[in-house]
């Protein structure tokens, strides 16, 4: 399905977030902001235990899928449900439990994505595809069982059961056929043709930007629920989670025509490849990153409102500023 450097090792060298390397430095060359440094070491520590070896019996396939979740990833989704959870007041013990859900349901979805019948890439993270490594039927078990952890993982939570349903619910919805896995469909149907504009904005919004809106709106849901009360808030968030997940795959877009394998950690030209549309192929390059650049500064009107509670989400909409400045300057 869609289209993640772990805070121990920055493997792809930089990230949309500026990599969470051991030392912490950002797209900009500054540090980053510690929170996000902390939180994605949380995290991590969460899935390592989660994903424990001990587990993996004859077959091999923990190894397997802690090699598709351990071995590199910006930690975005789980860093903006951190960010969306402590806006709303939430226990961060939750919130770690909740950005590893997260992060299993997009290692699943990349491992899919990479698949022989989907997208065929060879590198993710700048090491062997899971395919690659263990074997096409590995993958596709490692994905199904990094979902099902996902699932447990959020049944599992120390949290009233009108909660932990709201968010399995949530993260189910972004991974159906309305989300992730629709989105995958469309863009498989794609392929070789001429689309307007809003076609691939469609695509995009149900590929990766559906777990991207989950990933917002599960943090606030540790906190608070989606209700009449809450109204604004969630209208705040959506808006956000909507222009900034649109523009991290306009970003990706143009990275796939402009950025080399040791920064992308992946397969540059992928897309004119596959004969993929895209936006960047759509727009240019100029207008594509201009569009990147509204939908940022639209995300961050979006949660302006919110006042300094909503700095974390704003520091994330920042970070993703900087890169794209960096790999994809003016012309």
């Amino acid at each position: 399905m869609q289209t993640g450097s772990t805070p121990q090792d920055d493997r792809t060298g930089d990230s949309v977030l500026g990599g969470l390397g051991a030392q912490a430095h950002g797209a900009s060359g500054g540090l980053l902001p510690v929170w996000m440094h902390d939180g994605a070491n949380r995290v991590e520590h969460v899935l390592a235990r989660v994903l424990c070896a001990e587990h993996d019996g004859e077959t091999g396939l923990m190894a397997a899928m802690r090699y598709a979740t351990l071995q590199g990833g910006k930690r975005t989704r789980a860093l903006l449900c951190l960010a969306a959870g402590t806006l709303a007041g939430a226990p961060a013990h939750m919130l770690e439990d909740v950005g590893a859900a997260i992060e299993m349901m997009h290692a699943c979805t990349l491992v899919h994505d990479d698949l022989p019948a989907m997208d065929d890439d060879v590198l993710r993270r700048g090491l062997p595809t899971v395919h690659v490594k263990f074997g096409e039927a590995t993958a596709i078990l490692v994905g199904d069982a990094l979902q099902a952890h996902a699932f447990l993982t959020l049944a599992s939570l120390d949290a009233p059961g009108d909660s932990r349903i709201a968010l399995v619910r949530e993260l189910a919805q972004a991974v159906s056929a309305e989300g992730a896995a629709g989105g995958q469909a469309k863009d498989l149907s794609l392929v070789g043709k001429h689309v307007e504009l809003d076609r691939i904005v469609a695509m995009h919004q149900m590929k990766s930007g559906a777990l991207v809106r989950a990933s917002v709106r599960m943090g606030a849901l540790c906190a608070v629920a989606d209700n009449a009360a809450h109204a604004a808030l969630y209208c705040a968030l959506d808006h956000y989670s909507a222009c900034f997940g649109l523009a991290l795959q306009v970003i990706d877009d143009i990275l796939d025509v402009t950025a080399d394998t040791a920064t992308l950690g992946k397969t540059p030209g992928k897309d004119a490849a596959a004969q993929k549309p895209t936006c960047a192929s759509i727009m240019g390059l100029q207008a594509a990153r201009q569009f990147a650049l509204d939908l940022l500064r639209d995300a961050a009107e979006s949660i302006a409102p919110l006042g300094p509670r909503a700095e974390r989400l704003a520091q994330l909409l920042k970070r993703a500023n900087a890169y794209l400045f960096k790999h994809a300057p003016c012309a």
